[in-house]
């Protein structure tokens, strides 16, 4: 027998609207003008137009808060449509009509092309008098170097794929001879397999001198663990090496490139930080402005909502001009939606940016040392805003001021409770930690439990444990590994 049942239940349900505002708001500035020039190939409503300063003016003094529950269908059957309605310039955007292009290029330098590395190597590559089977592979080996210059691809494997994929055998003595040229490319060192081949490679093709050189081979060669581990006494006794001879054999490794690609493989190293937010101190005040000057700047087309208008007075129209009227309908929503939400984004934006700075505002006068812990809940509570809002902007957004540049993320950190009760950034902790480590005797490092008795003498509560795990974050060594002669 069939039977009825009432039930109740809770949901919460985003408007594509409210999704788009969401996707909008976790973009950097780049990012943000990408997205933005594809909306205008797509949606032939919106244009790239600045009002003049009047019109500006006067749409600011009636512009509304955005409301994303507001249900638009009903206002647009009611209400012309007005393109002064929609423009997308809020407050932010008053200070560019007046800017200068000279204001432009201090916010946005331009970093000056050079050749990549890659390239480089395969310009000289191409001046080698090499068959083009030997060619291929050279091409294979240089774009499978990491971001530091080494292959880290076997070249057994590359010497395959050649074979299976493109019918090229060459015999893997061949395939060595081939790569020992190409170590010798500039910088020396390149495509080596790992540390000690490549310092290696430098020092049989650089001019030292020829016994400390020799001294420097042979500790590579023959004793490169207790190099690595720094095991100075066990070399001085093998070697049968005074302290001096062996503080100048090494100083004369240390000399040598451990990174021959200095991190310009990978094109996503080299490319530029642009800072969303610039901080700059006037006098004695701070100026906070978002850096979004080259995004275009958004409106809806005259002429389409023109015809839009024009089609809905009509009492008559023509299925074709349905369709148009339609269609217009449509994009004229998408429209006003999309130039909605990035207002919206850059207020959201500069009310987080604002706050961080309020909670952080001793930091941008005196530096690191000055932060205070902060996470993502104490600046969702002083906006009324969600976690999630705030995990969404700071990630992968940058500002400029006068103590550098820093990802929003650097300004949240946990805190350590210090002797007088006051909490103290773990941040600041691992700048004093540093101090420490860098001020230490060479000959005999601090070892984590004096670093510890050091940071509590200086009123901080830490364990041991806590002063490794910083260490280890700023990819510091342990004690033994710091020792130097």
């Amino acid at each position: 027998m069939l039977g009825f049942q009432q039930r109740l239940s809770l949901s919460q349900k985003l408007s594509p609207q409210q999704i788009q505002y969401q996707k909008l708001l976790q973009l950097n500035v780049m990012s943000l003008e990408q997205r933005i020039k594809e909306e205008m190939e797509i949606n032939p409503l919106i244009e790239d137009e600045l009002l003049d300063a009047e019109e500006l003016t006067q749409e600011q003094e009636s512009e509304d808060p955005i409301d994303f529950d507001d249900d638009f269908d009903a206002k647009a059957e009611a209400e012309e449509y007005d393109v002064e309605d929609y423009m997308n310039e809020g407050d932010l955007d008053s200070d560019r009509l007046n800017s200068s292009p000279e204001d432009d290029e201090k916010v946005r330098p331009v970093a000056p092309s050079k050749v990549s590395i890659i390239d480089s190597l395969l310009d000289q590559l191409r001046l080698m008098d090499e068959p083009r089977e030997l060619q291929i592979l050279g091409e294979m080996i240089i774009q499978s170097l990491n971001k530091d210059g080494y292959l880290k691809v076997k070249l057994e494997s590359l010497v395959e794929d050649l074979e299976m994929f493109d019918h090229i055998k060459i015999e893997l003595s061949e395939a060595e001879k081939l790569l020992k040229r190409i170590q010798v490319f500039d910088p020396i060192g390149i495509a080596a397999r790992n540390l000690q081949e490549c310092l290696l490679v430098q020092l049989e093709n650089l001019s030292y001198d020829p016994y400390y050189t020799f001294l420097a081979e042979k500790i590579l060669k023959d004793h490169y663990n207790d190099f690595v581990n720094k095991r100075f006494a066990i070399l001085e006794t093998k070697l049968n090496l005074t302290d001096t001879t062996l503080k100048q054999t090494l100083d004369l490794i240390h000399k040598l490139n451990p990174r021959p690609g200095e991190g310009t493989i990978s094109a996503e190293e080299s490319n530029q930080i642009t800072p969303d937010f610039i901080i700059e101190k006037i006098e004695d005040n701070f100026i906070i402005s978002l850096n979004d000057r080259s995004a275009p700047s958004l409106t809806i087309s005259q002429t389409y909502l023109s015809m839009l208008n024009a089609n809905k007075r009509k009492r008559k129209i023509s299925p074709r001009q349905k369709e148009t009227h339609k269609f217009l309908r449509e994009k004229f929503e998408s429209a006003k939606w999309f130039i909605a939400s990035i207002q919206q984004r850059r207020h959201t934006l500069m009310q987080i940016m604002t706050t961080i700075f309020e909670k952080q505002n001793d930091f941008f006068e005196y530096g690191p040392k000055a932060l205070k812990p902060m996470i993502y809940k104490d600046i969702a509570e002083e906006i009324q805003m969600d976690i999630s809002t705030i995990s969404r902007v700071v990630n992968g957004k940058y500002v400029q001021s006068p103590v550098g540049i820093h990802e929003l993320k650097y300004f949240f950190s946990e805190g350590l409770e210090t002797s007088s009760g006051e909490e103290i950034s773990n941040k600041h902790i691992k700048v004093i930690l540093k101090e420490l480590i860098d001020g230490e005797s060479k000959k005999k490092p601090l070892s984590d439990d004096k670093l510890k008795d050091l940071l509590n003498e200086k009123g901080i509560k830490i364990a041991r444990r806590t002063v490794a795990k910083y260490r280890e974050a700023m990819m510091l060594p342990v004690a033994r590994l710091r020792k130097e002669i």
